[in-house]
């Protein structure tokens, strides 16, 4: 990734276009290299522009959000996707979850937010907004409090496959880490990390680091000690 992050915006709102720009452009480490006024227009500008980071409404017109971050994703994998939402669309923040998205960041949140969300996913950690984390915590613990007991259990025997190791990369992970900043937490080179990410997406049985943050909030892991609060270290109350 390059000193700059390049970054393209997607919504088919002027108006959010312009603002998402115009917050974006306070940080001169951010640079919109492209904006598109749909999912399809998305997928089309990243081919061409390959940006570090694509922000995407959730909800657009013909090829929506969730869908442009799938063909990204398989289009071009360097390219970190940040969702845009609205309160009452959990089950398309969970969907997106799970098609390939690291960020999601809502509306009507700080700017500040948004330029944190947008580093985090270019440095290649996930990244959920408080609100949108706070939501997908009470989906999480929603069918009583059986169900939520046997999620538990169930994630905590998906963590009980890692290694010592892959679990310390895991509660990293989970508070929101990239992987050079838990390198450095753990004393390893950043290949290594790499390495255990990889492997503990296979074991868990999840797409991304997002799906696995979740796992770790279920399984009861905790923040590690020194750990900024804020993106999906905020899962966790």
């Amino acid at each position: 990734m390059s000193e700059t992050i390049r970054v393209l915006i997607a919504d088919d709102e002027p108006m959010i276009r312009y603002g998402v720009r115009a917050v974006l452009s306070t940080d001169p480490g951010l640079d919109v290299v492209a904006e598109a006024a749909d999912g399809r227009e998305a997928v089309e500008l990243v081919r061409r522009h390959r940006p570090d980071v694509a922000v995407l409404d959730i909800r657009m017109p013909g090829t929506g959000g969730i869908e442009a971050a799938a063909l990204i994703r398989e289009a071009v994998p360097g390219t970190g996707v940040v969702m845009l939402t609205t309160f009452g669309e959990d089950d398309y923040i969970l969907r997106a979850l799970s098609g390939g998205a690291t960020g999601f960041l809502v509306k009507s949140g700080a700017p500040e937010e948004l330029i944190a969300g947008v580093r985090a996913v270019a440095e290649g950690a996930a990244y959920l907004s408080p609100k949108v984390a706070a939501r997908v915590v009470a989906h999480l613990a929603g069918g009583g409090a059986g169900a939520a007991a046997g999620r538990r259990a169930a994630a905590r025997e998906r963590v009980a496959a890692l290694t010592a190791r892959e679990r310390d990369v895991l509660a990293h992970l989970g508070a929101g880490l990239s992987n050079g900043q838990i390198a450095r937490r753990l004393r390893v080179v950043e290949g290594t990390v790499k390495a255990h990410v990889s492997s503990i997406l296979a074991r868990l049985g999840v797409d991304n680091r997002a799906a696995a943050a979740v796992v770790a909030h279920e399984a009861g892991m905790s923040v590690p000690d020194g750990t900024p609060r804020g993106g999906v270290g905020e899962l966790r109350s």
